[in-house]
Order: C-alpha cells, then sequence, then structure tokens
C-alpha cells in the first residue's frame, strides 16, 4: 500500500507540473484583516513586453461590449481607477465602492459559441472586467447578475499576435467577499466564497483548491513549493497571506501584502527554452479597498505610485485621465497630479 500511495503522490504531483508548464504566470491574493482592512494584490507575468497605464474612468460613461452590432450596452454606474493592457483592455482595476476586479490567464478557457451580429448580446473579453467594475458594488451584486448569463463573453486573437485570449476574471469587495469566474467547455463557472482568496493560473480553480488542500498537510514552516509553476505559486500565496499579521495598522497590512506578492512573483528575466510560458513578472498592483488607495509597481522602475481615490474626480462631471507608465516613465507617490485628460483607448474588438 506504501508504493501505491508513493506512485499516486508521485503521478499527482507531476500532473500539476504538466499542467502549470503549459501556462502564463500570474498570482492574486486577498488580504482579509481586523477592522474592516481588505486589501487585494496581484502580479502581472507575462513571456514579453506588456505595456500599462493607469486610467481614472469617472462614472457616466457609455459603453458596448464590442461584439457587434448585438454588443450588450450600458452606461457606468461607477467611477474606477484601472491597469490597462497595450491600451486594448483593462486587465486590472478598482472601483469607487472597492470592487476589484483582476484578469488571470487560463489556458483551458473555451468560451461559449458565439456568431456576430446575430442572437445573443455579446461582450469582447477585453471589457469583461470593465463591465464588472462599471456596473457592480459588491461581489454578491455581480453574482446575481452575471449567473443569469444574459450575454455572451466571446475573445479572439490578442490584436497583431497569434495568441488566443484566454482568462478567467476574479473579484473582491470591500467586505472580503470573493468570487472566480471561469468558462470551462463552454460553460460559466462561478466559485463564490469568502475563503477564496488565491487564484494563479492553470490547473482550472477546482483543481487549485485540491492541490492546496493536499499540501495544507504539509506545515508550511517546514517546507513549501518554491518552483515559478502555477501551482506552487498558489500554495506559496495561500500560506503567506494567512501567516502575515492580521492588523488594522494600514502601513504595516500593506507592506506585508506587497511582501506575499513578491514572494510569489518571477524574477525578471527567467526564461526556460523548454518551458517557454514560465514568465517574468512585469508589473504588480496592490488596492487598499479600505481606504481606496490603488497601487502600481512596475519591476523595471525603483518607485511605486498610487492613486487616492479622494483626490480624483469620478463624478459624471470627472474627465477620462491616463498616467502613462508604458515607457517606465518615472513617478513616485501618489500621483493623481501627474495624470492628463485623454481620450479613451479603445478596446479590442471581435
Amino acid at each position: 500500500m506504501q508504493i501505491k500511495s508513493v506512485k499516486a503522490a508521485i503521478t499527482f504531483i507531476m500532473a500539476i507540473f504538466v499542467s502549470a508548464i503549459e501556462t502564463l504566470a500570474c498570482t492574486r491574493v486577498v488580504y482579509q484583516g481586523p477592522n474592516g482592512t481588505i486589501i487585494t494584490a496581484r502580479s502581472m507575468d507575462w513571456k514579453g513586453d506588456i505595456p500599462a497605464n493607469l486610467w481614472i474612468f469617472p462614472k457616466g460613461i457609455e459603453r458596448n461590449g464590442e461584439a457587434g452590432t448585438t454588443s450588450v450596452k450600458w452606461k457606468s454606474k461607477y467611477g474606477s481607477v484601472i491597469t490597462s493592457s497595450w491600451d486594448i483592455a483593462s486587465s486590472d482595476g478598482m472601483n469607487e465602492k472597492g470592487l476589484v476586479g483582476n484578469l488571470l490567464w487560463l489556458v483551458e478557457s473555451t468560451y461559449p459559441s458565439f456568431e456576430k451580429d446575430k442572437g445573443k448580446a455579446g461582450l469582447a473579453v477585453s471589457l469583461w472586467l470593465q463591465y464588472v467594475l462599471d456596473n457592480f458594488s459588491s461581489v454578491a451584486e455581480a453574482v446575481e447578475l452575471l449567473q443569469k448569463e444574459e450575454f455572451v463573453v466571446a475573445s479572439s486573437y490578442i490584436p497583431g499576435t497569434t495568441t488566443y485570449a484566454t482568462v478567467h476574471l476574479s473579484i473582491s469587495d470591500a467586505s472580503g467577499d470573493n468570487a472566480i469566474f471561469e468558462y470551462i467547455n463552454g460553460k460559466l463557472s462561478i466559485h463564490h466564497n469568502r475563503s477564496y482568496v488565491t487564484m494563479t493560473n492553470s490547473p482550472i480553480f477546482e483543481k487549485q483548491l485540491s492541490i492546496n488542500t493536499y499540501w495544507k498537510s504539509i506545515p508550511g514552516t517546514i517546507m513549501l513549493p518554491g518552483t515559478n509553476r502555477a501551482a506552487d505559486r498558489f500554495v506559496r500565496a495561500s500560506y503567506y497571506i494567512d501567516a502575515i499579521p492580521k492588523t488594522d495598522n494600514t502601513r504595516v497590512a500593506l507592506a506585508s501584502v506587497f511582501s506575499v506578492i513578491r514572494n510569489c512573483s518571477v524574477p525578471f528575466g527567467i526564461s526556460s527554452e523548454t518551458e517557454p510560458n514560465i514568465s517574468s513578472t512585469r508589473w504588480r498592483t496592490v488596492a487598499d479597498q479600505k481606504n481606496l488607495v490603488y497601487y502600481f509597481d512596475n519591476v523595471l522602475n525603483p518607485n511605486i505610485v498610487w492613486v487616492d481615490f479622494s483626490k480624483i474626480d469620478l463624478s459624471e462631471k470627472g474627465k477620462v485621465k491616463k498616467l502613462s507608465l508604458e515607457n517606465n516613465e518615472n513617478y513616485s507617490g501618489e500621483a493623481s497630479l501627474h495624470f492628463k485628460v485623454a481620450v479613451p483607448f479603445k478596446f479590442a474588438a471581435l
């Protein structure tokens, strides 16, 4: 029986490794401290440059799903600060109610069939996160509507590349609630629970939870998996976010969360010829959902910048503004005064 158990364990671990090899790397984790101290952090890991800018989007913006004539249409109820990727998609952000959204890569994603200009309303995946930030104030509210599947989330190739966009979406709110949205085999899978504080890439979230259960039998003070693979990062993030001090001291809590997301990042310049999708961390964000402050950490810049929501205008009278960071511009500290009025970027369409 012991031999069989060892073989089963080896098979299980190898399956984890093989599935993780095939993914691009990102990590997301949520800190739940006392007195409403909720902080969400994520890393963006990519095999090449992924230019990022910060945008201020006030409420009242008219949008459509960029999916043809049947696109879903809406007017944003809430203002937000987001991080764009290539200025074609919102990949991370927080709205004025403290709802945070993070898009991470998931190679297993398979979206529902969608025929452009016919049938059901559509939403391009480039707008998936922005739709949530624009329309909802809490995780429960988002889950209640999105589970009805009143429109189809559809994907396509990243413009100018041969890479098909396959992502899953995590959201957290100011109460510490969490939900993960994945499209597997064309069907929407929603994992909604306050305890779902960690997410990485492959395997699908249900299997990530199983992996973490396995590792919980091994004390983290004795051994933690240390590779760049998604499954290993999930275990480390899950352990450390629970191990760091639980405090309502904002300075200490932020420092602790930054240390966790850095621990789960991939060192810059790391690459592998045999595992081409193990990717360097390009940037990190940390969202303080109690105090409404959004932090951005570019690994090619020694300074962290942040946006204090109390210093910006997210009302319908507010202006769309941009802080350009794609060329590693050097800012430091609270950066709201450095944003410039700008024409909103065009979301990638189907």
